[in-house]
Order: C-alpha cells, then sequence, then structure tokens
C-alpha cells in the first residue's frame, strides 16, 4: 500500500531533492569584503573584483530532478517489491554522483578562490541532499524488511 512508511521516507527524498534545487548548496567568501564565491544547483559563480565568473553545473541539477523522479515512482512500485528496492539502488547511486560532483566543486574549484585554508559553509541544499541519502537508506531498509515478512509468510502457508 502506499500508506507504508517506505513510502514516506520515498516522498522524503523527492521533497529533500525540491529543497536542493531552490537553494544555495556552498559559498565561501573572498579575502576582500563583498566578494563571494556560490554554488547553487545550476551555477558556480564566483567573483574577483567587480566581474563575476559563471560556471554552469546543469547536469547537477539534472541528477537532482532524476533522484526525485526516481523516488516518486518507486512509490508507486509497492506491489513489486524487488523493482522498488532496484529502484533505491539506482537513486543511491545517482545521490552518490550528485555528491561526487557537489564535493569536487567544492574541493577544486573553492581552493582556487580566496583564502585556500578557509573551506567555506555548507548550506541548506547540501543538508537536503544527504538528508535525502538518509531517506533513501531508511526506505531501502523497510522495503527490505517487508520483501523478509511476505517471504516468510509464503513459507508457512
Amino acid at each position: 500500500m502506499i500508506q507504508r512508511i517506505q513510502s514516506v521516507f520515498l516522498f522524503l527524498i523527492s521533497a529533500s531533492m525540491g529543497t536542493a534545487l531552490v537553494n544555495p548548496i556552498w559559498e565561501k567568501n573572498g579575502v576582500k569584503p563583498g566578494e563571494e564565491a556560490e554554488l547553487t544547483p545550476l551555477q558556480y559563480s564566483y567573483e574577483q573584483g567587480i566581474t563575476t565568473f559563471t560556471t554552469p553545473t546543469w547536469y547537477l541539477a539534472g541528477l537532482l530532478v532524476l533522484v526525485a523522479i526516481v523516488a516518486l515512482v518507486a512509490i508507486f512500485q509497492y506491489r513489486k517489491r524487488i523493482l522498488q528496492m532496484g529502484l533505491c539502488a539506482v537513486n543511491a547511486i545517482l545521490l552518490t554522483a550528485s555528491m561526487g560532483v557537489v564535493l569536487y566543486n567544492v574541493l577544486v574549484n573553492g581552493k582556487t578562490y580566496g583564502n585556500p585554508n578557509d573551506q567555506g559553509s555548507f548550506l541548506a541544499g547540501f543538508w537536503a541532499i544527504l538528508a535525502a541519502l538518509v531517506f533513501n537508506f531508511l526506505a531501502n531498509r523497510f522495503i527490505r524488511r517487508d520483501e523478509k515478512l511476505v517471504r516468510e509468510s509464503n513459507r508457512i502457508r
């Protein structure tokens, strides 16, 4: 049924991805006042003097949207628990890839800007992606528990 706890966790994954899409992920202040670097799902931007440089990161936004879609599809596969577990595995791979993209941009691009010893600060978008990883783990755990319960009840018959 759709009311199962794993459906709630799968919905929370989609909500977390929506939060990550609309909020910035990371920011770092420059050496001079007013200079700032920022990573959002659509772009990495930084200021040097009065010039602002931007690099598109649309692939990150695409990964986040794909995770949300896969989670929403998995909600309605409650009768096919094996497929639902597979979709959670795909989501785990996509979430790991999106975290890799974020950390690459922060650690590689972020070090070249401003003070190299300052890592900057992670914002709501980053924590939403991390929350989605936890929700995906919990959803997969409860799906496996349901599958085990069904197999045990079939064995008793």
